[in-house]
C-alpha cells in the first residue's frame, strides 16, 4: 500500500505511526505551500510544557510557492535555538545520548531547500526506530490520486485535536497510551509531540509503541 503524506518537520507521533502500514511513504511536493503547518514546526515538551519550535521560510514566489520550492531563510540562527532547546527538554531522558548523534548533523549543516531537510531527516527517523519504507515525492499535484491513501489533510490545523491522533484508516480517532516524559510530573501527558519526544524516552521500545496505534 502507498500513503500519501504533507512534508514535515520532526513530524509528530501521529504521522509516524500512520507510517506503520504503508510499503511506500509519498510526500506532496507540488502543493501550494500552506503556512503555519507541520511542514516546518514540531512541539516538543520542554520544562515549560508543550514548545513549537520552527523553522523560518521564505517564499519565492509569496503565496502562490510550491513545497517543493520553499527555502530556509539563512539569516535566522534556527538550528542553534532548535539544538539548545532539545538539550534542555531531552538531555535527562533515558535515551537522548544513545540517539543525539543521529539528528545532531542536521543542526551543523546547512540546507537550502525545507523539502530536503524534511526528507533526510524522516529517513534517519525511519532508520533509528527500525522501520524499512520507501519514502518518493510526488511527480505533479493531483486533487485526487487513484488508489492511494491520501493523507495531505490529515495534519491540517483545522482537523487536529489536542492530545489525539487519527487512526490508521482515517476514521476512527484514538487517545494515545501514555509514556514516559521527562516533565510528565509537572504538566501531565503531552500527546503527540514531535516523534523526536517519544524517541528520546522510549528508545527502541518507540517500534513497538508506534505499532500499537
Amino acid at each position: 500500500m502507498t500513503a500519501l503524506f504533507p512534508t514535515a518537520y520532526l513530524p509528530p507521533v501521529s504521522y509516524i505511526g500512520s507510517c506503520m502500514e504503508p510499503d511506500e511513504i509519498l510526500i506532496e511536493v507540488w502543493e501550494t505551500y500552506p503556512k503555519q503547518t507541520l511542514r516546518n514546526h514540531c512541539d516538543i515538551g520542554g520544562p515549560n510544557g508543550r514548545q513549537r519550535l520552527t523553522v523560518p521560510v521564505n517564499k519565492s514566489h509569496g503565496n502562490h510557492t510550491w513545497t517543493k520550492d520553499i527555502r530556509i531563510a539563512s539569516n535566522l540562527p534556527w538550528q542553534k535555538i532548535h539544538w539548545r532547546s532539545f538539550e534542555t527538554a531531552y538531555n535527562k531522558s533515558p535515551f537522548f545520548l544513545y540517539y543525539q548523534d543521529y539528528f545532531l548533523p542536521f543542526f551543523e549543516k546547512d540546507f537550502t531547500f525545507l523539502l530536503d531537510l524534511n526528507v533526510q531527516l524522516l529517513e534517519t527517523l525511519f532508520l533509528a526506530i527500525r522501520l524499512d519504507k520507501t519514502i518518493s515525492t510526488t511527480q505533479s499535484y493531483e486533487t485526487v490520486f487513484s488508489g492511494i491513501y491520501d493523507l495531505r489533510n490529515q495534519w491540517a490545523p483545522d482537523c487536529r485535536k489536542e492530545g489525539m491522533r487519527v487512526g490508521d484508516r482515517g476514521s476512527t480517532v484514538t487517545r494515545q497510551p501514555e509514556y514516559y516524559q521527562v516533565f510528565g510530573n509537572r504538566h501531565g501527558f503531552l500527546a503527540d509531540l514531535s516523534i523526536v519526544d517519544l524517541l528520546f524516552n522510549l528508545g527502541p521500545e518507540a517500534n513497538k509503541y508506534l505499532g500499537s496505534l
